[in-house]
């Protein structure tokens, strides 16, 4: 059993900076997206990808992984764009966090807030957010990045993480906690082009934004 103190959810400490943060996609895939049913399908691929934009313009470590590779299917290819340099780990075990490999490139990072997004939220991020809880990792399940069979797995999943300790969290609110500062203007310009790509109704009002703005005298139309 783990001596860790168990990380507070409380705080300043508990929210998510670019510097105490590295994050794990799993499973995005053409198997599992074909049984996805708690989510649009499409909204998942959206907000995955909008995900990954936000931790590369953060420049947070990011791992992908898949399994089985070979039947499952490759990483879906709007994901892969994002780190094209990167080779997705290809397992063999359903719960990531039995794989070494995986394992071993988090402790690398020497950061302990585990974000994850995972498909099916009932078990390849529920199995690996539990255990790495348990080890002391204070980890987010990115809850809109993820999805299950159904609407209750997806929901039963969650509760039982939350159960566990780990927070539930949506994309736009992890990419909201590693900017924190709309003074950061290299950040915010850059978060600024994801959202305007993957931030749905957002991403609507700042292109209406930018017209009215473009409108104003002296501004040029």
């Amino acid at each position: 059993m783990s001596t860790t103190q168990a990380p507070s959810h409380r705080g300043l400490e508990a929210l998510l900076t670019p510097q105490n943060s590295v994050l794990v996609l799993i499973d995005h895939q053409p198997y599992q997206f074909a049984n996805l049913h708690s989510h649009e399908p499409t909204m998942v691929v959206n907000n995955v990808v909008g995900l990954a934009k936000a931790a590369r313009v953060y420049k947070v470590p990011t791992i992908l992984t898949t399994v089985i590779e070979e039947r499952g299917g490759y990483l879906i290819k709007g994901l892969q764009d994002v780190f094209p340099e990167q080779k997705p780990i290809d397992r063999t075990f359903i719960n990531t966090w039995e794989d070494r490999r995986v394992v071993d490139a988090v402790k690398k990072t020497d950061r302990k807030k585990l974000i994850i997004a995972a498909l099916w939220t009932e078990i390849c991020l529920a199995m690996p957010a539990i255990q790495a809880a348990g080890e002391g990792y204070d980890v987010y399940a990115v809850t809109d990045a993820s999805g299950g069979v159904s609407r209750e797995a997806h929901d039963m999943a969650v509760r039982r993480m939350q159960m566990a300790g780990v927070t539930p969290i949506t994309w736009m609110a992890v990419a909201a906690e590693w900017q924190r500062d709309w003074a950061r203007e290299d950040s915010a310009t850059e978060l600024a082009g994801v959202l305007s790509e993957h931030g749905g109704g957002s991403a609507v009002a700042f292109a209406w934004e930018l017209q009215l703005l473009a409108g104003r005298p002296g501004r040029g139309v």
